[in-house]
């Protein structure tokens, strides 16, 4: 009797040609030149870096080409991994506590920095959604706190009261 053939099963991430079951939720700044503090903004559905980078690498491949290597503040995610393998192309995950918060760095091979608005995973869908059209506007130049500042409620019911607004040591990254 023989045994059908092994397929190895990295547990560090899915692979970025595995289809969402979620549709992503980004948006870009359309591809030109600009200026301002962001590049778009990405609202994950939860703070397992690896889990979600896949699709979100995907997505980002067919306008940047091949992404090697993302940065981000380690106080917006879950331990994550040194590295995963995303179509093929291993993608360094360096994790930094002085990262501004609230940001996504991915660098494209050509070695270009784009810069993402990460938008909290709880927050409601709502103002998620006005943040994102915002960031993705070819004349913004919010800033960061800008673009959070203003509104940012949660679904949750657990987190302190703040009126809508983000705490300032969260927005200076001293958490």
């Amino acid at each position: 009797m023989t045994s059908a053939p092994h397929q190895s099963i990295t547990p560090l991430a899915v692979t970025a040609t595995e289809q969402p079951r979620y549709p992503l939720r980004l948006r870009l700044r359309p591809k030109a030149l600009t200026s301002g503090y962001v590049d778009g903004a990405w609202w994950p559905r939860s703070r397992d870096l690896a889990a979600e980078l896949p699709a979100l690498l995907a997505v980002l491949a067919v306008r940047l080409g091949e992404i090697p290597r993302v940065s981000y503040n380690l106080t917006e995610w879950d331990t994550a991994p040194r590295q995963i393998s995303a179509d093929g192309v291993r993608v360094r995950l360096s994790g930094f506590w002085s990262r501004p918060p609230h940001t996504v760095d991915v660098i494209s091979g050509d070695r270009r920095r784009h810069t993402l608005l990460l938008i909290p995973p709880d927050t409601d869908p709502s103002a998620a959604h006005q943040i994102m059209m915002r960031a993705a506007l070819r004349e913004n130049t919010d800033t960061v706190e800008d673009l959070l500042g203003a509104e940012l409620p949660r679904t949750t019911t657990s987190a302190p009261d703040t009126g809508g607004r983000i705490p300032q040591q969260i927005m200076r990254g001293s958490r």
